[in-house]
């Protein structure tokens, strides 16, 4: 098969195959690892599997890190939900709650998956779950939506960065929202060209984001920045269902982000010497836990 080396050739192989995100992902992997569709699918199904366990364990029960920084917002996020007095409506609010759900079980030592790291894991459980569960959507269908999302981190991966250290949490929180934005944008019954319109769109509403966690723990501000790269995936999906574009392409809104990223200052990128790891507070928590604060 064709390999995509961008979000353009990755556009023209599915129209020219007349295929899906999920599928080319699913003819990547046999292609580039020799294993049979069956396999893939059934890997996929456990994959989706331990991303539901994450993203409900926090919801059922208090969650806290070993750290002790961060802890039980997921449950109290649930509760919220199930009082069905929110604003922006339950939907939103369960993804709120897996998605930090999935942040405390990671800082707990827990299993997770990292999707595609382990500082921005919230976001695709989050945005696959919520969403199957507004459509009705089965697990088969929501491990084609895993497929999809995995399609378009195949080209971040070729051209940019999922790394804090290198790009920031634009290049983790960013990626994870733009991944998940393009798999709903799929199980709505959008086109790959719709659903990189998603992507390129959530680069560009993320541009700029920093990796500053207080103490170097994936924990403050990471967790909550996995609940608003849900919710930016989800609102992303419906704008581009809505007939709404991006009026720059896939490939150039992530080459922007990978070029911000690298040139980010070393104190903005995941070595907690800048932002909000430098304030007062986030120092004080560092020596807390560490009994010492960076310089």
């Amino acid at each position: 098969m064709n390999i995509a080396t961008s979000g353009k050739e990755l556009i023209e192989i599915c129209a020219a195959e007349q295929i899906s995100l999920s599928e080319y992902a699913i003819r990547y992997e046999m292609e580039t690892k020799g294993i049979s569709r069956e396999e893939i699918l059934e890997r996929m199904k456990q994959t989706l599997e331990v991303m539901r366990e994450g993203a409900t364990l926090g919801r059922e029960k208090e969650v806290h890190s070993l750290s002790g920084l961060i802890g039980g917002d997921a449950y109290r996020l649930q509760k919220y939900h199930d009082k069905g007095t929110s604003l922006m409506g339950n939907g939103i609010v369960k993804a709120m709650a897996m998605a930090i759900s999935s942040s405390e079980v990671n800082a707990s030592m827990g299993r997770i998956v990292a999707c595609p790291t382990a500082g921005s894991c919230g976001i695709l459980p989050a945005v696959i779950l919520t969403t199957g569960e507004i459509l009705n959507k089965t697990d088969d269908e929501l491990v084609l939506g895993l497929l999809a999302s995995s399609a378009i981190g195949i080209i971040i991966g070729m051209n940019a960065t999922f790394a804090g250290a290198e790009g920031g949490c634009q290049a983790e929180c960013g990626s994870a929202s733009a991944m998940a934005a393009g798999a709903v944008v799929e199980l709505m019954g959008g086109t790959p060209e719709m659903s990189l319109h998603a992507a390129a769109i959530i680069f560009k509403n993320i541009l700029g984001l920093v990796c500053d966690p207080v103490a170097g723990l994936v924990e403050i501000p990471c967790a909550k920045r996995n609940v608003s790269g849900a919710v930016n995936a989800l609102c992303t999906a419906d704008l581009v269902m809505a007939g709404v574009t991006s009026k720059i392409p896939f490939d150039e809104a992530l080459a922007a982000m990978y070029k911000v990223g690298v040139n980010l200052p070393v104190e903005l990128r995941e070595t907690a010497l800048g932002g909000v790891a430098a304030t007062p507070t986030g120092k004080a928590m560092q020596e807390k836990v560490f009994g010492k604060t960076n310089n």
